[in-house]
């Protein structure tokens, strides 16, 4: 797509890693509760 490059892949990863700790705390709640 060409946006591939510079501060997009920085936003995607952080992006991945908010997702990912966001339903790791959703899915520790809902062991917890």
């Amino acid at each position: 797509m060409g946006y591939s490059c510079g501060g997009y892949g920085l936003f995607t990863s952080t992006g991945t890693i908010l997702v990912l700790f966001i339903l790791l705390v959703i899915i520790s709640r809902s062991f917890l509760y």
